[in-house]
């Protein structure tokens, strides 16, 4: 009988088809420089504090990853500011931040192929503020007094719209939604598009503004939120034999990709958004911040020399056909979604020494994410935790540095892989995963390494 053989994985060589990502943006509760917020980070700073964008006083929780002193000036001009749900103005700031930072400013962009240019920014809950005042509108003073822009800014796709209108990209557009896990899925369709030559360049990532009454009345009606009103800092507490639940958060995060290569490694490190103290559940980290990426062909971005900052290398999506909101206890919906990605980007599981975990402080989702990893041997925010940890997975790329998990001060035992529990660490990352689950058992898993011609 003969023996079968296992070739070796091939990653993608055609510059074509090569995803490289050319520009970052966000806005988060740290701000919107991607320096600083990835340094705060570091420090292990949080970014919890107590609720007074509302009365929240008779609220159960009363705490959450609320931004402030945010400021859109330069980016949207003020009528239209003064209407827009605060789930698009991050969204739009952030994916005009990107654009910047990929060299693809207001001075550029009239000057490309915009119909080559795409944009796909997901959200999990879309302009709730938006939709609760048009509800409230009905309720109280009849429908003629609904605002004309209720259904325009409530609906999802309306992040990726906007920017376009905004800046005139007319290449492939829409939305995604599916809970925790959008911004991936949105990095993982963006990809595709430059893979199948459907565009150059493509503007990615999540956008999320839930922390308003319904959307924290809506959370605590689920049981997912913490309750440490006495202590908001150390609320998120990832793989913690005290967790209770995670912290609500709001922000974007964008990716400017374009077509784009590699590296291997041993050890496993798992690289947690927790800093926040702000996971946000399956719902796509719609509450921490917003971020959004310019992801380009290799091709594009060495045509036009742009700066190149790392390389997407593939990704996957699946589900848990299980329950709405609990994950498999055994990690079988995430340890097939590992395994599909580390396939389609190439990649064997012990290239892998980075792992930036979804682990949002929930009872039973920290330790079904630990058993996926196990099994895969590698090793969320709503709609916009994805694009955060993105980006500060590419940070870690680039500067060597992992930020750490805090308020992780009795682990559970069955967790034996390195967390970078509370200090940060220095490491040289040369294959990472970034993992993002939501509501109704979506999985997602994105790869990324350092840039290499």
């Amino acid at each position: 009988m003969a023996s079968s053989t296992v070739s070796a994985p091939k990653r993608e060589t055609d510059p074509k088809k090569r995803t490289v990502i050319t520009g970052m943006g966000l806005v988060s509760v740290f701000g919107s420089d991607i320096d600083t917020f990835y340094n705060r980070l570091l420090e292990g700073e949080s970014g919890i504090t107590l609720i007074d964008r509302f009365d929240a006083s008779t609220f159960s929780v009363r705490f959450a990853g609320q931004i402030r002193d945010f400021s859109s000036k330069g980016y949207i001009d003020g009528k239209n500011d003064r209407r827009l749900d605060d789930c698009w103005r991050y969204g739009i700031v952030a994916g005009k931040k990107a654009l910047e930072d990929a060299n693809l400013g207001p001075e550029v962009l009239p000057t490309m192929d915009r119909t080559r240019i795409g944009v796909i920014v997901g959200t999990g809950m879309g302009g709730l503020t938006a939709f609760s005042a048009g509800v409230e509108s009905l309720i109280q003073k009849g429908f003629k007094k609904i605002s004309p822009f209720f259904i325009p800014y409530s609906i999802t796709n309306m992040g990726s719209a906007l920017l376009a209108i905004d800046t005139g990209l007319m290449g492939p557009n829409y939305s995604i939604s599916t809970a925790c896990a959008t911004a991936n899925y949105c990095f993982y369709a963006a990809a595709n598009h430059i893979r199948r030559g459907e565009a150059d360049i493509m503007v990615v990532g999540g956008t999320e503004a839930a922390v308003m009454p319904t959307g924290v009345g809506g959370f605590i009606a689920c049981r997912a939120l913490s309750q440490r009103n006495d202590e908001p800092h150390r609320a998120s507490r990832p793989w913690d034999k005290n967790r209770d639940g995670f912290v609500m958060g709001e922000g974007a995060g964008v990716l400017v990709i374009e077509k784009i290569i590699y590296h291997s490694s041993v050890w496993l490190y798992i690289l947690l958004h927790c800093v926040f103290d702000a996971y946000i559940l399956d719902l796509t980290e719609y509450f921490l911040f917003r971020c959004v990426k310019v992801m380009e062909s290799l091709e594009s971005a060495l045509k036009r020399g742009a700066p190149i900052i790392a390389e997407y290398l593939g990704g996957a999506v699946t589900c848990d056909a299980h329950h709405m909101t609990d994950p498999r206890s055994d990690g079988l919906g995430v340890s097939s979604c590992i395994t599909k990605s580390l396939e389609d980007a190439g990649v064997s599981p012990e290239e892998v020494n980075y792992v930036n975990a979804h682990a949002t402080s929930t009872l039973a989702g920290d330790l079904a994410e630990f058993n996926a990893i196990k099994k895969s041997m590698i090793g969320h925010g709503l709609g916009a935790s994805g694009g955060l940890e993105a980006i500060a997975t590419i940070k870690a790329i680039n500067t060597g540095w992992l930020h750490p998990t805090i308020n992780q001060d009795d682990l559970e035992p069955a967790v034996t892989i390195d967390t970078v529990p509370n200090v940060k660490k220095q490491h040289e990352v040369n294959v990472a995963i970034s993992n993002s689950f939501g509501f109704g058992g979506h999985n997602s898993v994105v790869v990324f390494a350092p840039f290499s011609p």
